[in-house]
């Protein structure tokens, strides 16, 4: 922001300071910029400036040439020296409004200066995984980007000794048939997430309206979408002040029998859970005991009593049951014990569990069929997941129809295409491929159904997609109650699923029985089953009693008991905190 000084030639001064840039004399990342509507020369040097590279342009000639490309690929020379000999420099937003860039070396024209390195780097991690995103809707590709991050796959070549707190792993992972330049840039093949599925684009049933997918049951048996969950459960075993600490009990034996109780099944003799073994739900893990008397006693009593303990076991609570892969015991910072335990759980795909092909069209599993009621081709391959064709006309996502086909052409040739952004395997060469293995350009296929037996009356479109398997599946989301825990405030049910909360009927579900007028229902949601509550009213005062008595009147006579949800109890009882009497008026009802 500061102001250097003034200048009559400006632009001189612009070229000049842009060839000591290139040569070397200031820092590459430095920018210069005229703004004429201000009048002025901008130099900027702070951080946080998005710089791109970009060939230089001279006389309508890239300043790199094959011989260096060459130079660059037997290692003589790096992407520094490329910048030091002024061949390539970089660029932020403010130089980019005065220069002028050419995408391809083919379109460079007199007023050229400079000329994109390749213009698929101009996407990042998320969207370069994606193939054909230039056909796809732009929103779509967004949708992706976020989806991308959610799926399961394999996370590192260590992934079987971290502890995580949660973990998700893809069974048999595989590397996409269509893949990208940014795919191979970052290594994607080799920590792959997803699955190549065959998809057949059809209506079936009825179970895949709005984006829900039919799944083969044979797939699934054979592995598709199977995934691992690793969650951890850790306890820490300290010393209090008082010279006690906490320790681990063995199992407690049935007095009948000498087995450990159902609860402490899977402990060993030292009271921690066993590698291996299958945990249900409610079941122990570390015996745990703590003292019931931790802090100092006042009075110097001599005497050292006798610590009593009381249990704190740690618990498994889950809806299925899990396996404990490895225990850990470790300490902590503080020189206390820790242990930690990794359960695992394998899970299959079921009805309600997410997916999602590279191109934004997530969907939930709708049904899962028999093999032997799935369409099948000519060569009597069977789809592993069925989609409605409904997905495709409003979204406009060209690009997974594309990377079908180029997906089909490769299996059938044994090779990986290309669906890199702005280029990418053609769909004429694509459907060459097809036509020379005798099958249908356009990727149809000839249908027959597997519950009548007779072929459909449309040719099927049929190929490999990629698809994902994501991180939201329906066991982690299905919640119901009946009754359980209630706030100690309100005494209304508590909310959430990890607290196993009530489902809330909020203030537009009331809306809408207040419109039906069906107001009994509304007083058995809003307070029977919520918080209802006795009170004793005085009908001369209007304030609250207490068990048939008005403190008040200093009588009973008037006082009459009603139903009121305690909530509205306790506001009254806090307006009359605040010196605000709320005064209830009682009425005879007569039938």
């Amino acid at each position: 922001g500061n102001i250097l000084g003034v200048i009559r030639d400006h632009q001189k001064l612009v070229n000049t300071f842009r060839i000591m840039r290139r040569a070397g004399y200031i820092n590459e990342f430095v920018s210069i910029s005229t703004n004429l509507s201000d009048r002025c020369v901008y130099i900027s040097s702070d951080g946080g400036r998005l710089c791109r590279p970009y060939i230089i342009v001279k006389k309508q000639k890239p300043a790199v040439t094959n011989k260096h490309m060459e130079e660059l690929a037997q290692g003589y020379r790096n992407f520094e020296d490329f910048l030091h000999e002024g061949l390539v420099e970089y660029l932020d937003v403010n130089e980019e409004n005065d220069c002028n860039i050419a995408l391809y070396e083919h379109t460079i024209n007199k007023e050229t200066t400079h000329l994109e390195i390749e213009p698929f780097t101009l996407l990042g991690v998320c969207a370069g995984l994606i193939p054909y995103p230039h056909h796809n809707q732009s929103p779509r590709n967004t949708y992706q980007c976020a989806m991308g991050k959610q799926a399961m796959g394999t996370i590192g070549y260590n992934q079987r000794n971290r502890i995580d707190t949660l973990m998700y792993l893809l069974a048999y992972p595989q590397k996409p048939m269509v893949k990208t330049k940014t795919i191979e840039l970052i290594d994607f093949e080799k920590l792959p997430a997803g699955q190549n599925a065959t998809v057949a684009v059809m209506s079936y049933s009825g179970y895949d309206i709005e984006d829900a997918l039919v799944l083969n049951k044979a797939s699934l048996d054979r592995g598709f979408g199977r995934c691992l969950v690793y969650k951890n459960a850790k306890c820490t075993l300290k010393r209090y002040t008082n010279q006690t600490f906490d320790k681990v009990m063995g199992p407690m034996l049935d007095a009948a029998t000498r087995k450990p109780i159902w609860r402490h099944e899977i402990l060993d003799a030292d009271g921690i859970c066993s590698p291996g073994e299958k945990v249900e739900n409610k079941q122990v893990l570390v015996n745990k005991s703590m003292p019931t008397v931790t802090q100092t006693s006042l009075e110097g009593s001599s005497v050292p009593q006798q610590p009593q303990y009381k249990d704190v076991p740690v618990t498994y609570k889950g809806a299925t049951d899990s396996y404990i892969e490895k225990v850990m015991i470790s300490s902590n910072a503080e020189d206390a014990f820790l242990i930690k335990m990794l359960l695992r759980q394998t899970r299959r795909p079921e009805i309600g569990d997410k997916f999602s092909s590279r191109h934004g069209q997530k969907g939930v599993c709708g049904l899962i069929v028999p093999q032997e009621d799935m369409p099948f081709c000519d060569t009597g391959i069977c789809p592993d997941i069925i989609m409605n064709p409904h997905g495709f006309p409003s979204r406009m996502t060209v690009g997974k129809l594309i990377e079908l086909l180029a997906g089909k052409a490769g299996v059938l040739d044994g090779r990986f295409h290309y669906g890199t952004a702005f280029g990418g395997s053609k769909v004429k060469d694509v459907c060459e491929d097809l036509i020379r293995h005798g099958y249908n350009y356009l990727g149809k296929d000839y249908v027959t159904s597997g519950i009548t037996g007779e072929p459909l009356e449309a040719y099927i479109y049929f190929g490999p997609v990629y698809y994902q398997k994501l991180k939201h599946m329906v066991l982690d989301k299905m919640h119901a109650r009946a009754r359980g825990p209630r706030a100690v405030l309100t005494r209304q049910p508590t909310e959430g699923r990890s607290r196993d909360g009530g489902l809330r009927l909020g203030e537009m579900e009331r809306d809408c029985l207040i419109g039906y007028g069906a107001s009994m229902l509304l007083l058995e949601r809003l307070m029977i089953s919520s918080d209802a509550f006795e009170v004793d009213v005085c009908g001369q005062c209007g304030l609250l009693g207490y068990s048939g008595w008005c403190h008040y009147c200093k009588s009973s006579c008037h006082v009459s008991s009603l139903r009121i949800p305690y909530a509205c109890k306790l506001l009254f009882q806090e307006l009359q905190s605040m010196n605000i009497i709320p005064r209830l008026k009682l009425a005879k009802y007569n039938e």
